[in-house]
């Protein structure tokens, strides 16, 4: 069985080399490619102020901060949540950043220790190169409604890059499984803010169906399933 977890941190500044700390972090989890309600999030008390540039971004300011937990509180759930499995993130230097600068303050080993990392950010500028590939450049490009994002949020985005991501690694196989998703978990299951696009087929794409479906009778003598039930 396939376990991936889909993260994402906000933090009081961009560099932990000077001293800014992770504030918020979450994660989605994976089976198989399919989301399966599971999550981790937390909010965490950085000991520090946060840069006015961060809390512009995500919103999070130290009066709210102040009574949550620290790292050191939260660290050992967060780890027996990502198990050994393979973590998904966007830009994945930044956040590997805060969470291996986090970890070695309490003497644990880096995040990437026996765990892969995949950075969907390079995956993105592998499959468009030359376009945008932010969060929301993504969503609109995936059709995957992102009109909460008012504000980043770390289990929100984790969330909203999880539709992306496989959105963007959709195979056949990965398509079967969506629809599968969608009919055997209820509506209530889903992360908040996910919404699974459906994308109909134009009328060259029609065509091309009956035409095979057509070619596929010819050569079963006129046994071929689909064809009944499409009445073509």
């Amino acid at each position: 069985m396939s376990r991936q977890i889909v993260l994402d941190t906000e933090t009081t500044g961009l560099d932990p080399r000077l001293g800014h700390r992770i504030i918020e972090v979450a994660g989605v989890e994976l089976l198989n490619r399919r989301l399966t309600g599971r999550y981790f999030h937390r909010y965490v008390n950085p000991e520090r102020d946060i840069d006015a540039g961060a809390e512009a971004v995500h919103g999070l300011n130290s009066a709210f901060l102040q009574d949550k937990p620290k790292f050191a509180d939260i660290v050992e759930e967060l780890l027996v949540f990502l198990g050994n499995d393979e973590l998904v993130i966007h830009n994945a230097a930044f956040d590997v950043g805060f969470l291996n600068h986090e970890l070695s303050l309490l003497d644990f080993p880096p995040v990437t220790d026996g765990r892969t990392v995949l950075d969907t950010l390079k995956l993105a500028r592998e499959l468009n190169p030359g376009q945008k590939n932010n969060l929301d450049a993504l969503c609109r490009r995936y059709e995957i409604d992102n009109t909460s994002r008012t504000l980043h949020g770390a289990l929100l985005d984790a969330e909203l890059l999880a539709a992306v991501y496989l959105a963007m690694t959709r195979g056949q196989d990965a398509l079967i499984e969506t629809h599968a998703l969608s009919s055997a978990q209820h509506e209530s299951e889903l992360p908040v803010g996910m919404v699974l696009p459906v994308i109909y087929a134009n009328e060259d794409e029609q065509q091309a169906h009956a035409l095979t479906l057509q070619a596929i009778g010819k050569e079963s003598s006129g046994n071929c399933l689909w064809l009944r039930h499409a009445g073509i």
